[in-house]
């Protein structure tokens, strides 16, 4: 450690920890080892009765724990993603706007795999608001090699690791099968649930109807949705496989390319996912009436956020995919 006068120590670390006293308010460590010393502090140590004190001379090719924290968060986000300042050797990641958290989680695998290098995030592909902590990361030593600071660096030029991606409202349309609630034996329940859902992400409702358990007659409001210029389509209910429960076969006929009729989650299994060009078509089984979260509330926020789902997608859920257990 080397001795220097307090107001030139700005930028040092201070080589041990060091207690203030105030009469009947606070006794306590106000300065700890290790901890970078800002040109704030320089007024606080004087008030102590620091004249001098003792900062701690970093070795050549070796960052003190904040400053290599501060540069892996750089290297890491991406779009849509704040940095908080440096706290106790640890610095976050936080969102700077609502949106669908995604992570490289290859990237996140490599960063983890450097050494001294710590990087806990959120789960891939959480909804997030404005100012939520994405990401938290530092270093395990308070000194560390350059050159674990300089691969992580590397890595971050690759692309980002985490990012937010932001929703991007799309016109949505809502068709309700079942032959008992159009001809309105039983009231609509399914309907509101979906357009709620939809509403929470700004996607307004641009076509709503109701159909029998019909093949033709689905296929056909899903050409009318399309015409007033829907570009999500959701058509609840018959997904089992009873024998009139027709909206998969609504779905084919509609003309739409099929990505899954089925996944590894539960609830919401008998969904079913296709495209028309870029339009989504869904069909969304029973479960995402009754359950507040089902494989729909995965897959809707990714939509909307302009990703184009594929098989893999769906196959890779079926790790966390015991929603409701």
């Amino acid at each position: 450690m080397k001795l220097v006068p307090t107001e030139e120590a700005v930028g040092m670390i201070l080589g041990h920890d060091m207690t203030q006293i105030i009469p009947g308010q606070f006794k306590g460590v106000k300065f700890k080892k290790g901890q970078i010393l800002r040109a704030e502090d320089v007024p606080v140590l004087l008030s102590m009765g620091k004249e001098h004190i003792y900062v701690m001379e970093t070795p050549p090719g070796m960052v003190h724990e904040e400053e290599a924290a501060r540069r892996i968060a750089l290297a890491a986000g991406g779009p849509g993603v704040t940095y908080a300042e440096p706290k106790e050797g640890k610095v976050e990641l936080k969102a700077a706007h609502r949106g669908l958290l995604r992570l490289d989680l290859e990237r996140l695998l490599r960063f983890n795999s450097i050494g001294d290098v710590q990087m806990a995030t959120r789960r891939d592909g959480t909804v997030v608001s404005a100012g939520d902590t994405l990401a938290g990361m530092r270093v395990t030593p308070l000194l560390v090699e350059e050159e674990q600071v300089a691969a992580a660096e590397a890595i971050g030029s690759e692309g980002p690791t985490v990012q937010v991606k932001p929703f991007l409202p799309r016109p949505a349309a809502v068709i309700v099968t079942g032959s008992e609630v159009f001809k309105g034996r039983i009231p609509d329940k399914f309907g509101p649930v979906v357009q709620e859902k939809l509403q929470a992400y700004g996607c307004p409702v641009v076509y709503a109807e109701k159909s029998l358990d019909d093949r033709e007659q689905i296929a056909g409001h899903i050409a009318a949705a399309v015409a007033a210029g829907a570009e999500i389509v959701c058509c609840t209910g018959g997904m089992s496989v009873d024998p009139d429960d027709a909206t998969p076969g609504g779905i084919k006929l509609s003309g739409a390319t099929l990505v899954t009729y089925g996944a590894p989650v539960l609830p919401g299994s008998m969904f079913m996912l296709a495209y028309l060009g870029d339009r989504a078509v869904m069909g969304l089984p029973g479960a995402v009436m009754f359950d507040p979260y089902t494989l729909f509330d995965v897959v809707l926020p990714r939509v909307v956020a302009g990703e184009r789902l594929t098989k893999r997608d769906f196959q890779v859920m079926g790790h966390g995919g015991l929603i409701k257990f």
